[in-house]
């Protein structure tokens, strides 16, 4: 499942690059319909393929290991004084 969820986010990105760069290419002939294909691969980049990409790698892992607690700082400290005595 996880391969093709990558497959499909990296689809919505070439796609919406390719939107972005024919919107840049065709800016010259018809600035209207130039600025639209930019606009829509820049919803596609940010609406669509960010959060998708963010729900696919975060899946199964726990924010609390994220999150900056007193419990983290502790365990932080810690490897910092063991590295410090290693070496």
């Amino acid at each position: 499942m996880k391969k093709v969820s990558r497959y499909v986010v990296a689809g919505i990105v070439l796609a919406s690059l390719g939107a972005i760069l024919y919107g840049f290419s065709i800016m010259d002939a018809e600035s209207v319909l130039g600025n639209q294909y930019i606009g829509f691969g820049v919803v596609g980049l940010f609406l669509l393929a960010m959060p998708l990409f963010l729900i696919t790698e975060s899946r199964g892992k726990k924010m609390k290991d994220y999150m900056l607690t007193d419990e983290n700082i502790r365990k932080m400290r810690e490897k910092k004084e063991n590295s410090t005595e290693n070496q």
